[in-house]
């Protein structure tokens, strides 16, 4: 670490010939040194000072967007929430979305014509689903939604997601530190901290930013990132996804609201299954390591100068997984739920397709590799937080659920949603043949005796002593 705790110098000494000195100190540009906490100089706020830190953090701003500038700065040294500043991450997240994606599309308010489209292509996709499914339909609404509207619904979800794992570079970022140091160093420890926060909050709100132009409904990426019974489809990016497939735009649509309308029957009705997903991630997050070396090196010489040093550090990442047997076990139950829940969703998405669209496997196979690849915003977010949201065994997933159809019907292969500890692991992917034949446990009669005595339990009065002893006196009196 520096001798100096985040790089902070000591305070310009006065010079020994008073105001005289001083003068010339600025003349010859000293005023903007390192020891200039403020970088103020003759070149004047955000002038050609190298030093200036001001210019470091805000760039040649003309006069207009100082006030923002200043503004941004404020909020960032007087956060003082979790550990992320989530209200920066939803600003940062609109402002990117504002400004388009990378082929030029811009947002644009949803009009009534797609509302109508994507409504009746959910209602068609739910109609199609119950011939392949035995879960009744889970979507009460269809809602068309533009980019800026998938960012505010689901940034409440991605809280969950990225708190634990951001939760902990913020207890790192005060161990890296001596004990002795961190009590001389509180309030700039908490500046830190809020900075970090702040940082933090930056990257999501990119990635979140980023996904919003390429997602086409709210279960993109295996999770339910919307609100429950909620199907959504985002029109503009469902254009831009269909542009160059040759296909038309309606099949495109309705396969693809046949995939969120199959999410909502899976999370509607497996009530287990969201706490069952986010436990997983969870789980993950704890076995993630913070990289104390390069964060204690990043904190050891921050300078206020330079205060992207710590967003850069978030850019490359600091979070490895443990090599530990368990660290490695909660990787496989994330990795297993998130395959089963996107084969299962590819599996009966196509058994209600392929009859009726003859792109069917052409759009399948698109989707396929669209989530195996992931796009640039699902690579931040692996790099913030260790995790990919990836489901890497796909395509072995969907065939056993494909086989189990076969073997079992659709009520049988749908039945082992009843219970987590009838799903399918890691291992019955390696051997699909084995689980499809083997004999399942059934929980339905341990449910239904459980509920039976709880029901008992809570229908016996409650008795005082004398009066559970005459009940015994009188059982007794009719033995006799």
């Amino acid at each position: 670490m520096s001798d100096t705790p985040f790089g902070f110098g000591l305070p310009p000494e006065e010079p020994e010939n008073g105001d005289e000195g001083k003068k010339k100190d600025q003349e010859s540009g000293g005023g903007q040194g390192p020891d200039n906490p403020f970088g103020f100089g003759p070149g004047g706020l955000g002038g050609p000072g190298g030093d200036n830190p001001l210019a470091a953090m805000f760039g040649s701003l003309n006069p207009n967007d100082l006030g923002a500038a200043f503004q941004q700065l404020g909020q960032m040294l007087s956060y003082e929430g979790g550990p992320v500043n989530w209200d920066m991450a939803k600003q940062i997240a609109r402002q990117t979305v504002s400004q388009g994606t990378p082929d030029g599309t811009k947002d644009a308010s949803i009009g009534p014509a797609e509302r109508t489209a994507v409504e009746e292509a959910v209602r068609l996709a739910d109609l199609w689903l119950d011939d392949a499914t035995s879960l009744p339909s889970g979507a009460g609404s269809a809602v068309a939604w533009s980019r800026a509207e998938w960012v505010e619904a689901t940034l409440p979800v991605w809280k969950e997601l990225v708190d634990p794992v951001a939760e902990r570079v913020g207890a790192a970022m005060g161990d890296v530190l001596p004990e002795e140091m961190q009590a001389m160093a509180g309030p700039l420890l908490g500046m830190m901290r809020s900075m970090g926060g702040a940082m933090f909050g930056t990257q999501i709100g990119q990635a979140v930013g980023v996904l919003a132009g390429e997602v086409v409904g709210s279960t993109d990426v295996g999770l339910p990132l919307g609100p429950a019974g909620r199907a959504a489809l985002l029109p503009l990016n469902i254009e831009s996804f269909g542009k160059d497939l040759s296909v038309p735009q309606d099949e495109v649509r309705l396969y693809l609201a046949l995939r969120e309308a199959a999410h909502q029957r899976l999370f509607a009705h497996v009530p287990w299954l969201r706490s069952h997903l986010f436990g997983a991630v969870e789980g993950y997050a704890r076995g993630i390591k913070v990289d104390t070396a390069k964060l204690e090196d990043v904190v050891g010489q921050f300078d206020p100068q330079n205060p992207e040093e710590l967003q850069q550090a978030l850019q490359q990442g600091m979070f490895q997984p443990e090599d530990t047997p368990e660290q490695k076990a909660a990787l496989a139950r994330l990795e297993t739920a998130l395959a089963l829940v996107e084969g299962w969703v590819d599996a009966v998405v196509h058994a209600a397709a392929k009859p009726r669209l003859s792109s069917a496997d052409a759009l399948r196979e698109t989707l396929r590799r669209r989530r195996a690849t992931g796009g640039p915003a699902e690579q931040t977010f692996a790099t913030l937080i260790g995790l990919e949201l990836r489901p890497r065994r796909l395509r072995d997933a969907s065939r056993l659920w494909a086989s189990l159809t076969d073997a079992r019907g659709v009520d049988g292969r749908d039945g082992l949603w009843a219970h987590p500890d009838m799903l399918p692991t890691a291992s019955d992917l390696d051997d699909p043949d084995g689980f499809v034949h083997r004999e399942q446990l059934d929980f339905s009669e341990l449910d239904k005796m459980l509920g039976e005595a709880a029901d008992g339990s809570s229908e016996k009065p409650n008795l005082t002593k004398d009066e559970d002893k005459q009940t015994g006196e009188d059982k007794g009196d009719d033995d006799r």
